[in-house]
């Protein structure tokens, strides 16, 4: 049984307010699609009155923006706690392809009809691009510390990678699948590829390499036969 509660007006400032309509358009948007003429009732639904909607918001165009960078901020910061609480490279792998998996999974109609607006994707698609790319240094240094290999494997192999984890993710939300399991597959491919790419570009390092370039320089000193 759902129970309306009204809402607290006077303790809600700009922020608040903006919130309450995106909570309301997300589902709606997700669920259904949203016309421009229905943004008095999305007012009412979130206990704002229509002139306030239109205040924040003039048209339905800027508060799907509003409502798709508000998706992309809030994936931004789980994947930043989830960097931060990663112990060693394989629990950062592991702890940020299942968290893009899940949210694949739970916010991806949403954000593929967000995507789909040429008007709310265009003023978006940039920082998009830099974060990608951000994101694609990041793991590259990462990689080239853990495995010795230089950047110009790590940096095709990243971006490789993540569209590896975005097929996965892809996958689960069309086969409706477990998302421990296809993270399990994932990770499996990305750290084998990884370590085939050590074993075949890898470099030397100067002091302690790591756990994983000494497992697999072991792999192959067995794989090789003896004279």
């Amino acid at each position: 049984m759902d129970t309306a509660v009204e809402p607290r007006r006077e303790h809600k400032g700009t922020a608040g307010r903006a919130g309450q309509l995106h909570d309301v358009a997300g589902p709606r948007r997700k669920q259904e699609g949203m016309k421009e003429e229905e943004m008095g009732r999305l007012g009412r639904e979130a206990g704002i009155s229509k002139a306030l909607v239109y205040n924040y918001f003039p048209n339905l165009a800027d508060l799907l923006r509003a409502l798709l960078a508000r998706e992309v901020g809030a994936l931004h910061e789980r994947q930043s706690a989830a960097i931060a609480q990663a112990r060693g490279f394989e629990d950062l792998v592991r702890r940020t392809t299942r968290l893009y998996i899940e949210h694949i999974q739970s916010r991806g109609p949403l954000l593929n009809k967000l995507w789909a607006e040429p008007a709310v994707a265009r003023l978006l698609a940039d920082d998009q691009v830099t974060g990608r790319e951000r994101a694609m240094r990041f793991m590259a240094r990462q990689v080239a510390k853990e495995y010795g290999l230089p950047q110009a494997v790590a940096l095709p192999a990243v971006d490789m990678q993540m569209a590896l984890t975005e097929a996965a993710a892809q996958h689960l939300a069309r086969a409706q699948g477990d998302i421990d399991f296809a993270t399990e597959i994932c990770v499996t491919l990305l750290l084998g590829g990884l370590e085939a790419l050590a074993r075949q570009y890898g470099q030397p390092r100067e002091s302690g390499a790591p756990a994983r370039q000494a497992r697999a320089s072991a792999r192959r000193r067995a794989e090789t036969p003896a004279a």
